[in-house]
């Protein structure tokens, strides 16, 4: 039976779209550091997430201006919104980072607002 779960493991491989293979290295990269899948979060719960930023962008919120960021585990996209800010030096597309805060769902999209966070080395691959 063992061979028949390597066997299934390796079909699986060579079937999954290269986005399915990215998802799952991202999902792995946050089981490591232990932290919590976006996915899993629920509103009102203070969370520790990591993953890859896929877009930064600033929008104005009335007279403050803010910085939208969308952060990607894998299993679901977080935007962390820093009020104020305009740019947080090292927060770019394809860079990783863990963030720590309270969730809340705005447009059915989980966000923290002025979480912590901390910059983590670029991963290879």
């Amino acid at each position: 039976m063992a061979s028949g779960g390597l066997l299934k493991r390796l079909g699986e491989r060579f079937t999954k779209t290269a986005d399915q293979v990215h998802a799952d290295q991202l999902r792995e990269h946050s089981r490591s550091r232990g932290t919590t899948e976006i996915a899993t979060l629920a509103d009102r719960q203070m969370a520790t997430v990591s993953g890859k930023v896929r877009s930064v962008s600033l929008r104005p919120q009335s007279t403050v201006p803010a910085l939208i960021v969308d952060l990607d585990d894998g299993s679901q996209v977080l935007v962390l919104v820093w009020l104020g800010r305009r740019k947080i030096r090292g927060i770019e597309p394809g860079a990783y980072l863990q963030a720590t805060g309270r969730v809340c769902y705005r447009d059915g999209r989980p966000t923290v607002f002025n979480p912590a966070y901390e910059l983590l080395p670029r991963r290879s691959g």
